[in-house]
């Protein structure tokens, strides 16, 4: 580990310095009626987050984060890091003090709000930062880790931290290690995980995620926990523009375009899904499962209207209101 790369809690990186505390709250908020993200952050000014440097070391992983759509606060958090981590390297420069910190964390929200994204831009940052040796991004789930006998599971465990050392590891669903009761394999998982961040100390960084009551519940099953993990960034759900704005961006990756008619039909799918659903509201991902029934769709519709020909380019790339249906 280099020790120019030693961190502390990210929150303290620039406005709480003097604050004891070292736990860190990132609380994002949407408004459907403004179309856009209303922003509130634990410790972090709107000036100091909007005053990002347009080229160095910085302006590549900006660029990365400049093509997600929303997550203003998650931004500035992601800056945070690179902040701290280049004042720590000047420190390191003057001969001050840079002592081991703590980079575990929580990320907590829906699916398809760009977790699991964010890991990965963090794994590069902390690699080019000098923090982590790879700066890889290993994804697992209570499968991965959880075995079907007694032993099983910490060998299993042990492997994948084994992997993950020099990038990030990152638990997804992470409460369902916990969901099993006393007798579960799934407690084995718990206490094998917090055992390597001592047996591995800065030579990985652990990142829990799910969902955030779910999240919160599995961090009370285990008294160690909770102060393990001091960085805690929650990711709300996208606004319906928002959506919007992704699913436009995912039709032109992939060489299609939406009639001014499907757009329209695509936001009411969304403030469908979003007030009735049962289920946990799934954001990017609803929107890319939509297109991709709607392009099928559209497949089915060409080959019905040109039976005997081949569309044009134009309707190649169209994809219409009846083209749009709920799944």
């Amino acid at each position: 580990m280099n020790a120019k790369s030693n961190a502390s809690s990210v929150r303290e990186s620039s406005t709480t310095l003097a604050r004891p505390s070292r736990q860190i709250n990132v609380v994002l908020r949407n408004s459907e009626t403004q179309g856009t993200a209303a922003v509130s952050a634990i410790s972090t000014s709107e000036s100091a987050a909007r005053a990002l440097p347009s080229n160095g070391p910085w302006s590549e992983w900006q660029r990365e984060l400049d093509r997600m759509i929303g997550l203003e606060n998650v931004k500035s958090f992601v800056y945070e890091i690179y902040a701290l981590l280049q004042v720590t390297q000047y420190r390191n420069e003057v001969g001050l003090q840079a002592q081991a910190h703590v980079y575990h964390m929580v990320f907590k929200g829906n699916p398809g709000t760009g977790k699991t994204t964010i890991a990965r831009l963090l794994a590069k940052l902390f690699q080019g930062m000098g923090l982590l040796t790879k700066g890889h991004l290993v994804e697992v789930e209570r499968a991965d880790l959880v075995g079907e006998y007694i032993g099983h599971t910490a060998l299993k465990t042990r492997e994948l931290v084994k992997k993950a050392l020099g990038g990030v590891l990152f638990v997804d669903e992470a409460y369902s290690l916990a969901r099993g009761g006393e007798k579960d394999f799934g407690k084995e998982a718990i206490d094998t995980l917090v055992k390597a961040m001592e047996d591995y100390k800065n030579q990985f960084v652990l990142i829990l995620a799910g969902y955030t009551l779910e999240i919160d519940d599995f961090l009370m099953t285990n008294p160690g926990l909770p102060s393990r993990f001091p960085i805690k960034v929650e990711f709300p759900d996208y606004s319906v523009d928002q959506l919007t704005l992704i699913a436009e961006g995912m039709v032109k990756e992939r060489e299609y375009v939406l009639q001014p008619s499907a757009i329209s039909k695509l936001r009411q799918l969304l403030l469908d899904e979003k007030l009735d659903s049962l289920y946990h509201f799934s954001n990017a991902r609803y929107v890319r499962n939509v297109l991709e029934r709607a392009i099928r769709n559209q497949a089915v519709r060409l080959l019905h209207q040109y039976p005997a020909a081949s569309p044009g380019r134009q309707e190649l790339m169209t994809l219409r209101s009846e083209d749009l249906r709920s799944i």
